[in-house]
């Protein structure tokens, strides 16, 4: 693999529509197949929902939880298709991560008030690491929008506390349009990270740590998005295109500026 070509892949990728990740990755994994592993390893994509045969309830896919073409469900904690040899978290690591699924589907419906979440950790030599995937939508036809966060973390143990590596990435997208307006297609993505030691006096205090370092740094993502994203964008928005007949706008130009000579004489 060339790294020229990957880092071509992903320059390419940052600079194509956030919700047409998925088609526009599949497109490159065929042109280089040898990227193929890298890119869905490097990429946050929108991510997509399965049923869980076994349970009937929806979950979420990522890289975090797939072997091959098979993904692990959380409710189930089996691979769908059939994987021979899959690893799977021990029992502790196991037991976290339903506590912690418990925890965030609170969360989900009380911040998000629907949609779908899922958990997923796994073992690393000195600690566990996971993933909190949170996926919303809303509105099909002519309005439509939808909300993927992917935190990815490290704990690594040590005494009494435990260090955290938070990686979060938002990827946001809303559409929108009707005669009278046109139309507006609106998407973008966000990656913020962090680093904090933090008390550990079991396995539950893993849990409420993850969930306050998830929560804060959604609660700095959004208000980011809210503030100085969706704020400058409605700014160059307003300079860009008025609903105001150019003749209008004209005269009131033009009367403010006899306003203002009248005011110097």
């Amino acid at each position: 693999m060339s790294s020229d070509q990957f880092d071509s892949a992903l320059d390419l990728l940052r600079r194509l529509p956030p919700h047409s990740t998925s088609t526009n990755l599949n497109r490159i994994c065929a042109l280089a197949p040898d990227l193929t592993e890298d890119l869905l390893s490097s990429v946050d994509q929108p991510l997509q929902t399965r049923q869980c045969k076994k349970t009937k309830r929806d979950y979420l896919l990522c890289d975090y939880n797939r072997d091959g073409d098979s993904y692990r469900s959380p409710w189930s904690n089996e691979f769908e298709p059939d994987v021979e040899d899959a690893e799977h978290p021990s029992e502790r690591v196991r037991k976290m991560e339903v506590r912690m699924g418990e925890a965030v589907e609170i969360y989900r419906d009380l911040y998000y008030e629907g949609g779908v979440s899922s958990v997923y950790f796994w073992d690393l030599d000195d600690g566990f690491a996971g993933v909190v995937l949170l996926k919303k939508t809303t509105g099909k036809g002519s309005s439509e929008g939808g909300w993927d966060s992917i935190h990815v973390f490290e704990a690594l143990d040590r005494p009494r506390t435990s260090h955290y590596k938070l990686t979060s990435t938002v990827i946001l997208h809303l559409s929108t349009g009707n005669d009278a307006l046109g139309n507006m297609d609106l998407g973008g993505s966000m990656t913020r990270q962090i680093e904090q030691d933090m008390p550990v006096h079991d396995d539950t205090s893993h849990v409420v740590n993850v969930g306050k370092l998830v929560e804060d740094m959604e609660l700095k993502m959004r208000n980011l998005l809210q503030e100085v994203y969706f704020g400058k964008a409605k700014d160059i928005v307003g300079e860009l295109r008025s609903t105001q007949p150019l003749t209008e706008a004209t005269k009131d130009k033009a009367t403010h500026q006899e306003m203002i000579n009248s005011m110097k004489r």
